[in-house]
């Protein structure tokens, strides 16, 4: 496994506090208190925030996943590492004005910074780019942000200008970054 990717986390120890309630749910997510998904014809679930949290807060941690292949489903979480969370996490959207980030170095998912936070009742979005270099199909959003990026795909197909002001996946910034040496050195070539 190239030394970028992040090797998938195992499930963590068993805990055994005096109370289930002394451990916030984000050290040991029980996704039921973080977050509701709502059931929609036609492929439209979502998940829907249960709980008020500042910008950069941490919302939960990625304990449960497992290698995939790159699918419509899965999450890019390194260079060549796929994996299907395994969890309501994969109810969270896509929108051009994420409410969170998944930090796939860190197996985290952190309230987007910069913005209002999340409050109970708002949709759990985040920005697909910003861990999918190549997306198993591209899709038309539906986000209905002023800043909606319109046709969305992996961040390989978009333009550097369109990602600025986006927190990217580690691996998704380092791709970036040959793409740009690998133009600059064409420009150079005799």
């Amino acid at each position: 496994m190239p030394s970028n990717e992040s090797p998938i986390p195992s499930a963590p120890g068993k805990h055994t506090p005096a109370s289930s309630s002394s451990i916030p749910p984000w050290v040991s997510p029980h996704l039921p208190s973080l977050l509701r998904v709502e059931h929609g014809p036609n492929y439209t679930s979502r998940a829907l925030s249960l709980v008020d949290l500042p910008p950069g807060a941490l919302f939960a941690r990625i304990t449960s996943p497992t290698a995939a292949k790159k699918a419509y489903t899965s999450v890019q979480a390194g260079r060549d590492l796929h994996i299907e969370l395994n969890s309501d996490l994969v109810f969270i959207n896509h929108s051009c004005k994420p409410k969170l980030v998944f930090d796939m170095r860190r197996w985290e998912v952190r309230v987007a910074g910069g913005g209002e936070g999340i409050r109970v009742g708002d949709e759990l979005t985040f920005f697909y780019p910003s861990t999918e270099w190549e997306m198993d199909r591209g899709f038309e959003c539906r986000c209905g942000e002023v800043c909606c990026r319109g046709w969305i795909r992996g961040a390989r197909e978009m333009e550097e200008s369109v990602l600025e002001g986006y927190w990217l996946s580690g691996h998704v910034g380092e791709l970036l970054g040959e793409r740009k040496l690998l133009i600059h050195l064409d420009d150079i070539q005799p």
